[in-house]
């Protein structure tokens, strides 16, 4: 495995940020690490990148303690912290060139020039990075993060600030770099999870609330199947409510209504159309998306 995180937990005065958190990412692997404010997320972040200790646990980065070598896990990590942290007055090509100075690259020339092209900094890498806009600070920051061609990548927010262009170009990125790194990501833009991670861990209040396929957790989630019915004539509210299974109902305009259950109710409803001497028009299943398991899960 790649990141090894068994019972972690982070305290803070009489604050509990993260509650005896386990998980494990395999190589390859490109997981959407998912919470509301607050819920934790860039603390495993900061425990995992040896940013911050834990008060309880073990963490592992390709097999390194971060509590006993964090001077071997900093050499197989690459970060992009939320708040990307930058020399405003140094030179894009130069202050990738001191990063890969600190990090003792040899050839730090063609490593610059390579990162610089495989981030799309070219036509702003002899500008001073204060000069930039946040979009390509934000690249600047991810060149940094990849400089050493690290093993594992972790990346807080990494599509903060760019237009939608550049957040395309930056998910490819991404995707490409995630078949031989593995990569955590946090983000709150649900859609950039459906269209990169393989896989979503949802955090709330310190806790692991979900954990599988984006797919999966949106079939697995889901405690209620909604289906959307237009009837052909008028109906009585009370007596769709009453049919066995339905636990809420709604006019959404007209003939058509949404009808919550806990059970499959779409037969039921049929019948109740018949006895009712009106047709039904159009039945189907709304599908939960991520959003709405993200909502259900961390309201």
């Amino acid at each position: 495995m790649s990141i090894e995180v068994k019972e972690v937990s982070k305290i803070y005065g009489s604050q509990k940020a993260l509650n005896e958190v386990s998980f494990s990412i395999k190589k390859g692997e490109i997981v959407g690490f998912l919470g509301p404010n607050g819920a934790g997320k860039s603390t495993m972040m900061k425990i995992i990148t040896c940013f911050l200790p834990q008060s309880k646990g073990e963490v592992k980065v390709c097999g390194f303690d971060v509590s006993e070598d964090p001077m071997e896990v900093k050499k197989r990590v690459g970060y992009l912290p939320e708040h990307n942290p930058l020399y405003l007055d140094m030179y894009v090509r130069e202050y990738l060139g001191f990063i890969a100075g600190l990090h003792g690259i040899k050839n730090k020339k063609e490593r610059v020039a390579e990162i610089v092209k495989q981030v799309g900094l070219q036509v702003e890498q002899h500008k001073p990075i204060g000069a930039l806009s946040k979009g390509y600070r934000q690249r600047v920051g991810l060149a940094q993060a990849l400089i050493h061609d690290p093993e594992v990548l972790i990346l807080d927010e990494p599509t903060t600030g760019l237009d939608p262009n550049q957040i395309v170009e930056i998910r490819n990125l991404i995707k490409s770099v995630g078949k031989s790194k593995t990569v955590m990501m946090s983000t709150h833009i649900m859609q950039e999870v459906e269209a990169v991670c393989d896989r979503v861990i949802i955090v709330n209040k310190g806790n692991i609330v979900a954990d599988d396929s984006s797919q999966n957790i949106a079939v697995d989630s889901s405690k209620e199947l909604v289906i959307k019915v237009e009837f052909g004539g008028a109906i009585n509210q009370n007596e769709l409510n009453a049919i066995s299974g339905v636990t809420k109902v709604q006019q959404v305009e007209g003939s058509v209504w949404l009808i919550a259950a806990t059970e499959d109710v779409r037969d039921a409803v049929f019948k109740f159309s018949v006895a009712n001497e009106t047709s039904v028009l159009e039945m189907q299943k709304v599908e939960q998306s991520l959003e709405d398991v993200f909502k259900s899960l961390t309201a």
